[in-house]
């Protein structure tokens, strides 16, 4: 006699129903992180542009700026340019010139004034030197100009007693790289082709060895810079 067992019928489990994808809606804050990023690069952009493409007037120089020469606005010319984020490295119209402001670097014709070209007279590393030069001067020696110094020895001659004085020295460079502050042509003066005197701006530690040039015997010649000459 054959046992027939039945086995219980396991039952099987529904499939769960699919997740339904919802919109997000005003309140989702993905949503709002990201509607406040598109707005913020937005006007990030649109400040960057107009930043670039605003304009300001900034002083520039009419003629030659020297060290040492005292400054206003008469002596400048307005310009109006585009600066971008360097408008703290020039002199703007709107915030004026500093108090008794002297120039404290060469600035030249129709350059921009640096603000770090403008200062006060106790900042000045350079002092003004009157040099007579009675040989030819180069038409490009003028305000502004940097110029070599050299010291030219005087001729040899007779001594005193009728002995010949030792071979003349070279020509002895005393300073190199000055700016010309002023050259006087001395218009009052009758003598034509007589020697004419140019204001040199020397360094402190170089104002010793120029000025006992001056003082002393020879003649002082004046290179410009880069001159083949």
């Amino acid at each position: 006699m054959t046992t027939t067992v039945e086995r219980p019928v396991r039952a099987v489990p529904e499939p769960a129903p699919a997740a339904r994808l919802r919109r997000p809606g005003w309140r989702d804050p993905r949503l709002l992180v990201g509607v406040v990023v598109v707005a913020l690069s937005v006007a990030l952009g649109s400040w960057a542009v107009s930043s670039a493409a605003r304009t300001v007037d900034v002083y520039a120089a009419g003629t030659a700026l020297t060290p040492g020469t005292p400054v206003t606005a008469a002596d400048l010319r307005t310009v109006e340019v585009r600066l971008g984020a360097q408008t703290d490295r020039y002199v703007l119209v709107e915030d004026g010139l500093p108090d008794e402001a002297v120039v404290l670097r060469t600035v030249a014709p129709g350059e921009l004034v640096p603000a770090a070209a403008l200062g006060a007279a106790a900042d000045l590393a350079v002092r003004a030197v009157a040099v007579p030069v009675s040989t030819g001067l180069s038409d490009r020696i003028v305000a502004g100009a940097a110029v070599d110094v050299w010291h030219v020895p005087a001729e040899a001659g007779a001594a005193p007693g009728g002995d010949p004085v030792a071979e003349t020295a070279e020509p002895q460079l005393l300073v190199s790289g000055v700016t010309v502050a002023e050259v006087d042509e001395g218009s009052g003066t009758l003598v034509v082709g007589g020697p004419v005197t140019v204001h040199l701006l020397v360094g402190a530690d170089d104002l010793p060895g120029v000025l006992a040039a001056v003082a002393g015997d020879g003649t002082i010649a004046l290179v410009p810079v880069g001159s083949a000459g």
